[in-house]
């Protein structure tokens, strides 16, 4: 069942894709009215699937390595909703949807792997840690994505070479303010998640914090958001240095989960297979 939801979320991924893509190519409304129709119709799927990918699962879900990718997925969708209709973002979802898509690519792909429940994730610590950093990175997604698209409107004024996409970007404003709102969201999420991530790293190594590469990355990211944020209410950042941030921050991040977790993952079956027997 969970499967069959899957390949169907999928499919409706890339057809709001195609849509949303097809909007900013012809400039026409109803591609984009279809495209925000079949976003919201593939998050009700995506939901249903990860309902049903839980629902059979007695121990820790999150020790799934396809789930935390889904829920990234499902939460950045969700996110993006909620802002699209209070802001007039609805352009955005030609870089969001296919983000989305591609993160469901990656965690289908852990999903025909199989599950690999491993006995050191079945800390109580692991799903809340895991729950709040994915919440935290989909609101520094948005926030990346609203930086780019300040920077490539900001570039198009500064040359006075309008576009048509120009005419159908929000304003910078708008586009401000969404960056400063995922930062008001996703830094004290991100914050929560690395003491979390401290509380079962100790549960299960017997120390808080390891200075591996993933832990010093988020480390990083962390300290470039909390910059950001600091800058942004004590010295009044904004504009085009609060989305170079954005994307600097969100950047790290990719560095953390990517580079990190599949190229250079210390989570060794050797490391988790001595972990257990402490």
């Amino acid at each position: 069942m969970r499967e069959l939801l899957f390949q169907i979320t999928l499919l409706g991924y890339l057809a709001a894709s195609c849509s949303y893509l097809m909007h900013i190519a012809s400039g026409r409304n109803r591609p984009a009215q279809i495209g925000s129709r079949l976003l919201r119709g593939s998050f009700v799927l995506l939901s249903l699937a990860l309902v049903a990918s839980l629902l059979p699962m007695a121990t820790t879900p999150a020790s799934r390595p396809y789930l935390p990718l889904s829920f990234l997925a499902w939460s950045v969708t969700g996110i993006f909703l909620w802002f699209e209709g209070r802001h007039r973002l609805t352009v955005l979802g030609a870089f969001l949807a296919p983000l989305s898509l591609l993160l469901l690519v990656f965690s289908g792909a852990l999903l025909r792997r199989g599950d690999g429940l491993q006995p050191l994730f079945e800390s109580s610590w692991f799903p809340l840690h895991v729950g709040l950093v994915v919440l935290g990175y989909a609101f520094f997604a948005l926030a990346f994505i609203a930086g780019v698209m300040y920077l490539l409107q900001e570039r198009m004024l500064k040359n006075k070479h309008l576009s048509a996409l120009f005419f159908r970007l929000p304003s910078l404003d708008s586009l401000d303010l969404v960056n400063h709102r995922c930062l008001a969201w996703g830094f004290p999420l991100m914050t929560l998640g690395i003491i979390t991530g401290a509380a079962w790293t100790h549960a299960a190594w017997g120390r808080y914090w390891r200075w591996n590469p993933k832990e010093t990355w988020a480390l990083i990211s962390w300290l470039v958001y909390a910059v950001l944020l600091h800058g942004r209410l004590a010295i009044g950042w904004r504009g085009r240095r609060a989305a170079l941030l954005a994307i600097l921050g969100f950047l790290c991040l990719i560095l953390a989960v990517l580079g990190v977790n599949l190229l250079a993952s210390e989570l060794s079956d050797t490391a988790l297979r001595a972990a257990v027997k402490r």
